[in-house]
């Protein structure tokens, strides 16, 4: 099987709610539960989703696009050029497109963690917490993950107030750092089923 590109590997590994053998080393205050179901709660209460995405990596490598999600199941990222890739998601796996080269990579369902995302209903305290971290604006859960590629820990800051997600630092297993970010995101929209289409590739 084909192995993600960076920044695909990057956004399908992000999330993942697998159980690791690292653990919060403390017991969260009863304001950082609420917070941290707060967030949850309003997650789940996000049907559909588009936005613009920045992201850059230990290398400086940086990376644009459009991303789309409808839950349940469905997912876009499109690549700004000179890419060409874009990772879309219908409900029954995670494919990696290539337009130029008419390429298509299919990955189950149920090997992607973003899938934990796609859910009706998000529970962040189902993920592996490392650490919290609470400030007068925003808050900062660290969760790790055993995956096929090797221990994964990520970083995700909410907004305190609007509880929304603004940024993720993911730390893959050889030590690198990929930073996601999201911006001009909105809620207030119908996203057509054919955002989702998956073209007749091979």
């Amino acid at each position: 099987m084909r192995p993600f590109a960076k920044p695909l590997f990057a956004i399908l590994i992000t999330l993942s709610f697998v159980t690791s053998s690292n653990a919060l080393d403390r017991t969260l205050t009863p304001e950082e539960t609420q917070i941290i179901n707060d967030i949850s709660a309003h997650h789940s209460a996000i049907d559909q989703m588009a936005g613009r995405f920045l992201q850059l990596d230990s290398a400086g490598n940086r990376s644009e696009g459009i991303f789309y999600l409808k839950r349940p199941d469905k997912i876009r990222f499109k690549y700004a050029p000179p890419s060409y890739e874009e990772v879309i998601s219908v409900g029954k796996g995670f494919y990696v497109i290539n337009r130029k080269d008419r390429s298509k990579f299919a990955y189950p369902q149920s090997r992607v963690p973003l899938r934990q995302f796609l859910s009706d209903t998000i529970d962040l305290f189902s993920a592996n917490i490392t650490d919290v971290i609470k400030t007068e604006e925003m808050i900062a859960v660290s969760v790790a993950d055993d995956t096929p590629a090797g221990p994964v820990s990520v970083t995700m800051i909410f907004n305190l107030e609007t509880k929304d997600i603004d940024q993720w630092t993911l730390t893959e297993p050889n030590g690198n750092e990929v930073t996601f970010s999201m911006y001009d995101t909105t809620t207030e929209i119908d996203i057509p089923k054919a955002y989702f289409y998956l073209p007749d590739y091979k």
